[in-house]
């Protein structure tokens, strides 16, 4: 299984990153230490996009899967006004694998199974099913269960480092710090056990009742968008068998 594809953007000038840390869920100043997981939100809160920011020495390189990155290119553009600051896509190429990382090659900071990441056009690992290895740390994908309608401490952003608190504001800031601090998630993304397959996006029912949806599927298990209270004892989704493995 190969990784989507991906584009890597470039954000140059004396107030790059000034101007990334006002539109960003994590904190750029974690850049010194290696790569960055992040994302932007609509001013509602909910998910645009998700990305690596990437050191780039006197750049700011952003990792993004590739059929965001018109909208991202774009949406920076919009939001730089008078910051100094250029914004353009690269002809940058980017490689994963698992194995012992190669020189100049970035650890993944969501989870240690997703391995290093790198920009040097080397060439990645073949025959790493990286379904399997998000499923096993239940990682989501942008267009499959990243989509314009998720909220980001339901996608586990937090357990991913893809979000600070301290930070201070972003886009979309008040709506995640509110979810984090004056409620308790009741749906959000999970591991499960599933027996057979179903096509990704099928509804999963409990007893009659809607508890959530089927995603990506590796090795007899899944991505599932659940309603915890829901989620208690065996489900299906279409012809699959499903349990929540929480």
């Amino acid at each position: 299984m190969t990784t989507q594809e991906r584009t890597v953007l470039s954000v140059t000038g004396p107030e790059a990153s000034s101007f990334i840390q006002g539109l960003v869920t994590n904190d750029v100043m974690r850049l010194k230490d290696g790569l960055v997981y992040a994302a932007m939100l609509t001013p509602q809160g909910k998910y645009r996009a998700d990305f690596f920011l990437v050191p780039g020495g006197e750049s700011i390189l952003i990792d993004v899967a590739t059929p965001l990155a018109a909208d991202l290119l774009r949406t920076l553009t919009m939001y730089k006004l008078r910051t100094k600051v250029d914004v353009a896509q690269t002809d940058l190429a980017v490689s994963c694998g698992t194995g012992p990382a190669p020189k100049g090659a970035f650890a993944d900071p969501r989870d240690p199974r997703m391995g290093w990441r790198a920009y040097d056009g080397r060439p990645g690992e073949d025959g790493v099913d990286w379904d399997a290895l998000r499923v096993a740390a239940c990682i989501p994908e942008s267009g499959i269960e990243l989509t314009p309608d998720t909220f980001l401490l339901e996608a586990g952003f937090e357990r991913l480092n893809g979000v600070d608190f301290r930070k201070g504001c972003y886009v979309g800031q008040e709506v995640t710090a509110r979810m984090k601090h004056k409620t308790e998630l009741r749906k959000g993304l999970a591991v499960v056990g599933v027996t057979g397959s179903a096509p990704v996006g099928t509804e999963i029912d409990a007893g009659g009742k809607a508890a959530g949806v089927l995603y990506t599927q590796a090795a007899g298990a899944g991505i599932a968008y659940l309603r915890f209270d829901r989620a208690k004892g065996p489900m299906t989704a279409g012809d699959a068998q499903v349990v929540h493995q929480a």
